[in-house]
């Protein structure tokens, strides 16, 4: 059975699925922005100059998917130069903002690592208690055994021994402040960031700076695709507004009142072909096709032209080899043709 995946007909977007894209192209922009706001508010503590490095954050990252979006619009007007040197000025850009989405990223990061450091210093600290008094039983025990070859046991190691019972005390006292501390300082984050470390084998040092970098690149690709997904929506919606749908006039429904007369009407193309027939024996198929696409009446797409001048799958698949070779339309990258008009 006979199927050409580009004979489907697209639609523009619904409304639902617009207000996702530009959602989630809003929210992905706006946390490119307070990224690079962390970095470059930190470079200097003057509100002035706070004040100046923040808009130049700002400008840098509309800039760069303002820039992202001329690529689009130059690639699809076939202008290459115009869109290489539109993808230079946004891979620039593109790699300041990288840089300052790192710095902010890598900002939370090191406050989330600061408060494991924090829960760590003080069991550190409880450790270093526990084992003081650990050194000074040892040191009482030493002792109490001079004084028991000094025959002294009832003056001396009486006195170490309620002086080492005291130090037990206290040093199970500091174990259970120690292990009742809480864990729940230790964030999700660090929690991931120990986990690549362990299966990656590197230090967590390591690990954090490539999850930072993963996540800046990740979030700036993220917001290009949506931007670039509305300009290539808003191109196509332009076109299909553009677009004058044929419509078969060569009879109303008052000349239908005899079914078995159908056979004999051959369907006619209405005036935006000029009153010339459909299948006028003067003109072939490769003209007609030329002649509805020129003139925006018919969808730039096989199967639009298979169903509105009535021709055959195969011949259509000819007729749009031979416009392609000749330039006069272009496959985008979803395989939909689109129409450029006659070379000179």
């Amino acid at each position: 059975m006979f199927y050409d995946q580009n004979l489907a007909i697209r639609y523009p977007k619904g409304p639902f699925a617009m207000w996702s894209v530009y959602s989630f192209t809003g929210a992905s922009i706006l946390a490119s922005i307070v990224f690079s706001l962390l970095l470059f508010l930190s470079i200097d503590d003057d509100p002035l100059m706070q004040f100046l490095f923040g808009g130049l954050a700002i400008v840098f990252e509309l800039g760069k998917f303002f820039a992202w979006y001329e690529v689009g619009e130059r690639h699809a007007r076939r202008n290459y130069s115009g869109m290489i040197f539109a993808l230079g000025f946004y891979a620039v850009l593109a790699a300041i903002s990288i840089g300052g989405s790192v710095g902010g990223i890598n900002s939370a990061t090191n406050k989330a690592q600061s408060h494991v450091a924090l829960h760590q210093s003080k069991v550190n600290a409880f450790d270093m208690q526990i084992a003081a008094i650990d050194k000074q039983i040892a040191l009482n025990n030493v002792a109490a055994e001079k004084y028991i070859q000094m025959e002294r046991i009832a003056t001396g190691v009486v006195r170490i021994q309620n002086e080492n019972k005291r130090l037990r005390e206290e040093q199970q006292k500091l174990a259970v402040q120690r292990d009742s501390l809480p864990l729940a300082e230790q964030g999700s984050v660090v929690g991931l960031i120990d986990s690549l470390a362990s299966f990656l084998h590197t230090s967590p040092h390591t690990a954090q700076l490539g999850l930072v970098v993963f996540l800046s690149i990740l979030l700036d690709f993220f917001a290009a695709f949506f931007v670039g997904l509305i300009g290539e929506e808003n191109r196509f919606r332009h076109q299909y507004r553009h677009m004058k749908p044929i419509t078969i006039d060569s009879f109303t429904s008052g000349e239908m009142k005899e079914p078995e007369m159908l056979s004999h009407f051959t369907p006619t193309i209405n005036s935006e072909f000029d009153g010339t027939a459909c299948n006028e024996p003067n003109k072939t198929a490769y003209e007609r096709v030329i002649e509805a696409l020129s003139t925006q009446q018919v969808m730039c797409s096989k199967r639009a032209v298979i169903t509105q001048l009535k021709l055959k799958p195969d011949e259509v698949d000819v007729i749009f080899t031979q416009l392609f070779n000749e330039g006069i339309v272009s496959k985008k990258a979803n395989n939909h043709f689109q129409w450029h008009g006659l070379q000179g």
